[in-house]
């Protein structure tokens, strides 16, 4: 398995700074780049496409971090993380308030692509907007509980750094963390997608 934190020299840890990799993303793309390649012959440029996909591929999975977490309790621990799909109690509430919203906003979009009266298609667009903010608020709360995550997720790389707390006990802390940016990001996408739809 390739190690995504050395392509970039970087150590494994929990946090990085975005903009950073980025920085070293586009230094180390930038010989490899395809628009930069294409007067070579057919072996270079086919191992400059490689090249650029493999960082391509690191790089996207390096700067969100659900996926850093994955890469990196798969690169510690020799596995991927365990995939448990039971929702923690205190997130309950909220993953049926998201469920029940995005059925709503299903059947009201039924409801909305069976209307072809233009009259009733201007009163369907006015509740379509006032489901947009609902769902909107929503994905504002969701996000929310994911930027108190990467507040503890910064929390332990600082631990993580330092050696403060056993690499195990950091490590189980980080799979829970792990499931967790999974449930936000899963939520945030499916109203993210009720959003947009209700736009049209």
């Amino acid at each position: 398995m390739t190690d995504y934190f050395a392509l970039f020299n970087e150590p494994r840890r929990p946090w990085l700074d975005v903009e950073a990799l980025k920085q070293k993303f586009l230094a180390a793309s930038a010989t490899v780049h395809p628009d930069r390649v294409h007067n070579l012959g057919e072996t270079e440029r086919a191992a400059a496409q490689e090249r650029y996909t493999e960082l391509n591929t690191a790089y996207n999975c390096l700067r969100e971090p659900k996926e850093r977490l994955q890469h990196l309790l798969q690169l510690e621990l020799g596995a991927l993380p365990k995939d448990i799909q039971r929702i923690p109690s205190n997130l309950m509430d909220l993953s049926l308030e998201v469920g029940k919203a995005c059925r709503e906003a299903d059947a009201f979009l039924a409801e909305k692509a069976r209307v072809t009266s233009p009259l009733l298609q201007v009163t369907f667009f006015e509740r379509g907007q006032e489901f947009a903010e609902k769902l909107q608020r929503l994905r504002q709360r969701v996000n929310a509980f994911s930027e108190q995550l990467t507040a503890e997720l910064q929390q332990i790389d600082t631990d993580w750094q330092a050696g403060a707390s056993p690499r195990n006990t950091l490590l189980q802390r980080l799979e829970e963390l792990y499931r967790l940016f999974s449930y936000f990001s899963r939520w945030n996408a499916q109203l993210q997608d009720r959003v947009v739809r209700l736009s049209f």
